[in-house]
């Protein structure tokens, strides 16, 4: 009897565009302009285009930590662009792409990665915390947030993103058991992308779908699929205006992978995955497919992806100078920036510090 309750955990599953870029359900279909469709692949392409980037960057140590999304393009995206500006995001240390396209300037995200003071400075106006490093700690950062929201009456959502190995923190389930109690405008959002550094999904839980873990959470939860933006921006949507009209969170899965390593130190994931298993994903690439269906549009051409690759880059590259010339952290300047009045202990080691510098 048992293992026939077990069997009964049934999640949704939502895919609008095949990998082949073939609609599957045309019911599903949101309402986005020509222009949209176009931005959401401009934004796809721009990612792919950074991240390669990155990943040069740091393996010249030009940058410090860095976690690569190749891959991830549709369900980072596409989450993103269904979310309003004074909403606030909370995310993981992979998530950079949403944190730019929601506002933050790049080369203060270069600078984040390079652990500068800088990088770390949210802009006024941008409405997200900084990329969380601790597994799952922003789950529980969301629930208030969201709480925050309720009590001033605001109609704003608190999103926040964590990987398939943060659903294995006790974290998430108490952040997720928060905003469900309290009723909060809350999207949990989590990018499936197979492994938790080298653990594979099946290995870290028996539960059939991450998803599904919102049930004891007494919150919906849902299954997407998330190389197609499509489906992303669909589920994303609903989450959102469920949240903006007062009927609680959403617990989303978005089933991804990350073409590259978990991080750029030192992990090697040719030990843990097979060429086949890459070769598989590698045949669903969000950004593969979603050019098949705006070609089928009519609103994409392989010349306008050379030309808006070629902008990509200049603005990467601008953005990289910009990184560069910022001005070089000091001690004194970090223990500056900790307080807006400093503790007696604080102006002591300033005073100390600011005495050996001058030395």
């Amino acid at each position: 009897m048992l293992s026939q309750v077990v069997a009964r955990f049934e999640i949704p599953y939502v895919q609008i565009v095949d990998e082949n870029g073939n609609v599957v359900n045309p019911d599903l279909v949101p309402e986005l302009s020509d222009d949209d469709l176009r931005e959401l692949m401009k934004r796809m392409v721009f990612t792919r285009i950074w991240d390669q980037r990155a990943i040069r960057l740091s393996r010249q140590g030009r940058l410090g930590f860095y976690a690569p999304v190749s891959g991830q393009e549709a369900s980072m995206i596409g989450s993103e662009f269904a979310t309003k500006k004074e909403d606030f995001l909370l995310p993981g240390y992979r998530d950079i792409p949403q944190l730019y396209f929601h506002g933050y300037p790049l080369h203060q995200l270069f600078l984040y990665s390079r652990g500068h003071q800088l990088g770390g400075k949210v802009p006024e106006g941008v409405n997200c915390m900084v990329p969380q490093i601790i597994i799952g700690a922003q789950i529980v950062q969301a629930a208030g947030v969201g709480l925050a929201f309720k009590l001033r009456g605001e109609k704003r959502v608190a999103v926040t993103y964590t990987g398939d190995g943060g659903t294995s923190q006790g974290d998430f389930y108490e952040g997720m058991n928060f905003a469900g109690a309290m009723n909060l405008p809350v999207v949990f959002f989590v990018q499936n992308n197979q492994y938790a550094i080298s653990v594979p999904r099946e290995l870290q839980t028996r539960a059939q779908t991450l998803a599904q873990k919102a049930i004891a959470a007494g919150i919906p939860g849902i299954q997407v699929d998330g190389m197609d933006v499509l489906a992303v921006y669909h589920v994303m949507h609903e989450a959102l205006e469920r949240a903006r009209n007062g009927e609680g969170p959403t617990m989303i899965e978005a089933v991804t992978f990350r073409y590259g390593p978990h991080t750029m130190s030192g992990d090697d994931p040719t030990r843990y995955r097979t060429k086949d298993v890459q070769e598989e994903w590698e045949k669903k690439d969000p950004l593969i497919r979603f050019r098949k269906y705006l070609e089928d549009k009519g609103l994409w051409s392989q010349e306008e992806e050379e030309a808006y690759i070629e902008e990509a880059k200049e603005t990467v590259n601008n953005a990289l100078k910009e990184a560069d010339a910022a001005e070089k952290m000091t001690i004194p300047g970090l223990i500056d920036s900790m307080f807006e009045e400093l503790t007696p202990t604080l102006k002591r080691q300033r005073a100390e510090f600011a005495g050996e510098e001058a030395n």
